[in-house]
């Protein structure tokens, strides 16, 4: 008959601790026995609470994973970590990130979405080897005004969050490639946005903004763009210097028209517009020479330019629930 070995009889010199999904109330006290050797340690999607003292001299962990558990604060000896590259806690009941997180300066990728926090330590900023972070479903209402100091982000995730504006300093974030602030609170995007000259993901879904600025247009980079969910009632013609954008999701909008320098995107795949007020569509379209999929239901269309015949690769053009009599020749 099988029977499992304990860790600690296996080898002394242990790396790597995988125990997630294993029903634990408690962090097994085996695995303070490779303090000296651990680097990795997965307690994934248990029922822990607490996070006794012994713990935190796991000074070599490396990757730590404590997401999916019921811990309900996260002590000061954190700073014991100095080691410590990865960590994810995500999905606890954990009210406050102490100030102490200052002192993990090898942290790179950082996991605090769905726990009860309203705000981040001003020592956050501090964190200067991070380049993903997610802090998504958290309530933040306010974000450091020192963010920018995190100038080695390349994702930074803050969905579902209570955000009504953004610091100026977030344009010090050159690096950053993803930004998350879909379903938020925010009523205004500052020019600043336009600095973020890497960025290639961009998702605001989700929120109250009537406009997008002007300097949206300086970032080529930018590949998806989402602002759907929003109360815009134009675009501004300096889109069309997002020469790599490949999808724009404008739907459930108050836009009135397309602006004309959309045919400049070249690059562009997916464009959804779906539930705006859409009356006409500009005669540059048929310049999207990379389109493949137009989502155009639920506006005001009374006709569609005869240009859109030039899209090609055209594969879905959906026009229901518009006021259409009749398509061009060059669709039918």
């Amino acid at each position: 008959m099988f029977h499992c070995i304990p860790l600690w009889r296996c080898n002394r010199h242990v790396e790597t601790v995988d125990k997630r999904h294993c029903s634990l109330l408690y962090v097994p006290d085996e695995i303070y026995r490779y303090g000296r050797s651990l680097e990795e340690l997965l307690l994934d999607a248990n029922q822990l609470r607490d996070l006794p003292k012994p713990f935190f001299q796991l000074g070599k962990l490396r990757k730590l994973g404590l997401s999916d558990n019921e811990i309900q604060r996260l002590p000061p000896e954190i700073a014991n970590f100095a080691q410590l590259v990865e960590l994810d806690i995500s999905r606890n009941d954990i009210v406050e990130i102490p100030e102490s997180i200052s002192y993990c300066k090898a942290l790179q990728v950082a996991d605090f979405s769905g726990n009860p926090i309203t705000r981040l330590p001003q020592s956050f900023s501090e964190l200067r080897n991070l380049t993903c972070l997610s802090i998504n479903d958290i309530s933040l209402q306010v974000l450091p005004e020192n963010i920018g100091n995190l100038s080695n982000l390349v994702s930074l995730e803050l969905r579902e969050n209570l955000l009504t504006f953004l610091p100026e300093s977030l344009s010090q974030l050159h690096r950053l490639e993803e930004l998350d602030l879909g379903n938020n609170e925010l009523y205004s995007l500052p020019d600043s946005i336009g600095c973020l000259i890497n960025l290639k993901d961009l998702w605001l879904d989700g929120n109250h903004l009537t406009e997008i600025p002007l300097a949206i247009g300086n970032i080529k980079t930018l590949l998806c763009l989402d602002v759907s969910e929003n109360k815009i009632g134009s675009l501004p013609e300096e889109m069309g210097g997002l020469v790599s954008l490949t999808d724009l999701l404008v739907s459930q909008n108050s836009i009135e028209s397309l602006p004309g320098s959309i045919g400049e995107l070249r690059k562009l795949s997916i464009l959804k517009a779906d539930q705006n007020s859409i009356m006409f569509l500009p005669e540059s379209i048929g310049s999207c020479e990379s389109l493949t999929e137009l989502v155009l239901t639920e506006n005001q269309l009374q006709s569609l330019p005869a240009s859109i015949g030039k899209l090609k690769r055209l594969s879905n053009l959906n026009c229901d629930r518009n006021r259409l009599t009749t398509l061009p020749k060059e669709v039918s």
